[in-house]
């Protein structure tokens, strides 16, 4: 609550009343209410507007709290209406008056103080303001780099307040869930031990020990799981981490994350207690009543459903599988990719068998820039079904084509063929941009999925080895452990991801706590012995004096609290992020430093 007594300054332990130079404030920007009518009222903030007509000087104060009219008039008193001739906008005053009721017809529906005014009697400018670079309003047409580089202006508007203290709430809302449910909030280091498994480090040099590095954590992944084998059963932390990686509207090179981990736990025990958590902040935060549990998908039917492992729910436009009915098809394009063991499958769009030629090429112009070799599209006239490819598919296979995906008379049909895992994330993708034309994704839905059963490795074509699909501690299931020697591809991870309308915003497992099986695992990702121990070895070394099975998840939390929000770009529920080339505009860094600096720290930029 703000203050309502009078300033002191307090010098070696005694205090000294200071000049009285202006009013503490008795009430905010947003507090005061017809009820109080009448009474003699102090506020402090910011002008948002001046408005003079005719003698008669009207400003809009603003705080984080809201906005109240000031009226200077002279009949209210003279010296107060004199000075408030100065006044402009994102001045700091001081005022002092009488709460009036406005008059019948003026007054505003669209404040909570718009009953009211204050007829000013005392006036003291704080402080005088230049123009600001862009107007301080709830929609700003500003470029985002001019917003950041003045991001202390920027913070003022209504909407950018306003998510910051939906991010401070929902703070509040997590950590109380989970003390509630017994968990231990414990910090981690930030200057940690370099693992680069995934993304770049952030490296942090060593001045002490010369040629050596600390990293920035990516996760506190390994030490959670020492906290457990510590015997902390609950941990949890809301904690910066760090990747040196490319951004994109939800990524940021420092971001925020609800860590979480649990011992003596399976799959279902960590799923039920973040649906409870998630349930628990969307009531506190945002009044709205949450269902658990949340629906379930495997890895596999997320994909061949909707051509992703983070799928958005909340629209149709399903993807249908036609592989069968074109194995033997005289159009090498749909046979040789089934033959090759992959897939050639389709969606369905009701009623667009209208669309042109020219929107047509600009979706195969699309797939194309997105790696697609090409775009099949069939149109469903009462009369006949036409066809991009007609010389080579039949009028008969046409007709199966159509029935495998479901296609009526006045629907277009987009096919895609290809690599089972490539020509899936096509079409996915050619999903989202349907939908997204033709507005199909709406924002008012809260739509909950977990994705299971995700392969435990992939192989990467680029490294020429296996590369964990989650993080190398991750648990394969029990009755898959004796494929990761015969079939590494095949091993599933007992791994699950949170999905809110088709963004992950958690993801975690059951780890690996038996040193036998995280060495074997290791070896298949190609980390020797050697190379483990001198990454990992503190972890491999605590496994030996009896690790509990144990498992966890770690949310994104400024994805979450983006989605809350309503915004499109973490960066607006961020203080002070940073812009897509990972630099910060308001002060200008990463920055050169002092030769001094280098040297001490023993480092040569060439």
């Amino acid at each position: 609550m703000p203050t309502r007594s009078a300033s002191r300054i307090f010098v070696f332990g005694r205090s000294k009343e200071p000049p009285v130079t202006y009013k503490k404030r008795t009430h905010t920007c947003g507090e005061l209410r017809k009820s109080e009518v009448g009474k003699t009222a102090t506020l402090t903030g910011w002008v948002d507007s001046r408005r003079d007509l005719g003698g008669v000087i009207f400003i809009d104060l603003r705080d984080r709290y809201g906005k109240t009219q000031v009226v200077f008039a002279p009949q209210h008193n003279a010296e107060a209406h004199s000075s408030a001739d100065v006044l402009r906008s994102e001045f700091v005053l001081s005022v002092t008056g009488k709460v009036a009721p406005r008059p019948a017809g003026t007054e505003n529906p669209d404040l909570p103080t718009g009953e009211i005014d204050i007829e000013a009697t005392e006036l003291n400018v704080l402080n005088k303001a230049e123009t600001p670079p862009f107007q301080i309003e709830e929609e700003s047409e500003a470029s985002e780099d001019i917003r950041l580089k003045y991001r202390y202006l920027d913070l003022r508007r209504p909407n950018m307040q306003r998510n910051l203290l939906m991010r401070h709430k929902t703070y509040q809302a997590v950590r109380s869930f989970y003390d509630r449910n017994g968990f231990v909030e414990i910090e981690t280091p930030i200057l940690m031990k370099s693992t680069p498994e995934g993304a770049r480090d952030y490296l942090v040099p060593s001045r002490i020990h010369r040629g050596k590095f600390f990293a920035l954590p990516q996760s506190p992944q390994t030490y959670k799981q020492i906290l457990m084998v510590s015997g902390f059963d609950r941990y949890f932390q809301i904690v910066k981490c760090f990747r040196d990686e490319d951004f994109r509207a939800d990524r940021q090179a420092e971001f925020t994350q609800i860590d979480v981990e649990m011992s003596f736990v399976d799959e279902a025990d960590v799923i039920a207690m973040t649906e409870g958590c998630i349930a628990d902040v969307f009531d506190k935060v945002m009044g709205t009543k949450i269902t658990a549990p949340f629906p379930r998908m495997s890895y596999r039917e997320a994909m061949e459903t909707y051509g992703s492992d983070k799928p958005n729910t909340g629209f149709g436009l399903k993807i249908k599988d036609c592989s069968s009915v074109v194995a033997t098809s005289s159009f090498r394009v749909f046979s040789d990719a089934v033959k090759k063991g992959g897939v050639v499958a389709g969606i369905c769009i009701p009623g667009l068998v209208n669309y042109t030629r020219n929107q047509l090429d600009g979706l195969t112009d699309y797939v194309k820039s997105i790696g697609a070799g090409g775009l099949v599209y069939m149109k469903m006239h009462v009369e006949k079904i036409e066809n991009s490819v007609e010389k080579f598919v039949s009028a008969d296979e046409s007709a199966k084509i159509a029935a495998a995906v479901g296609a009526q008379a006045g629907d277009l049909v987009l096919i895609i063929s290809g690599a089972w895992q490539k020509a899936l994330t096509i079409l996915g993708s050619l999903r989202l941009e349907m939908a997204n034309r033709l507005k199909l994704v709406t924002e008012s839905s809260w739509n909950f999925l977990w994705v299971l059963d995700f392969p435990l490795l992939e192989f990467s074509e680029e490294e020429k080895r296996f590369v964990s699909v989650h993080h190398p501690f991750t648990s394969p299931k029990e009755e898959d452990v004796s494929l990761i020697e015969k079939d590494p591809s095949k091993v599933r991870a007992r791994a699950y991801d949170l999905v809110l309308n088709g963004t992950e915003i958690a993801g975690g497992s059951i780890r690996i706590h038996h040193k036998e099986l995280q060495s074997k695992v290791f070896s298949l990702l190609g980390i020797a012995d050697e190379e483990a121990k001198k990454k990992f070895g503190f972890l491999l070394e605590a496994f030996k004096y009896g690790a509990p099975p144990h498992g966890g998840i770690a949310y994104g939390f400024d994805r979450l609290v983006m989605m809350m929000a309503g915004e499109d770009s973490i960066r607006d529920v961020i203080a002070f992020p940073k812009t897509s080339s990972a630099m910060s505009l308001m002060d200008d860094s990463p920055s050169e430093v002092a030769k001094k600096q280098l040297d001490e720290l023993h480092i040569r930029i060439v």
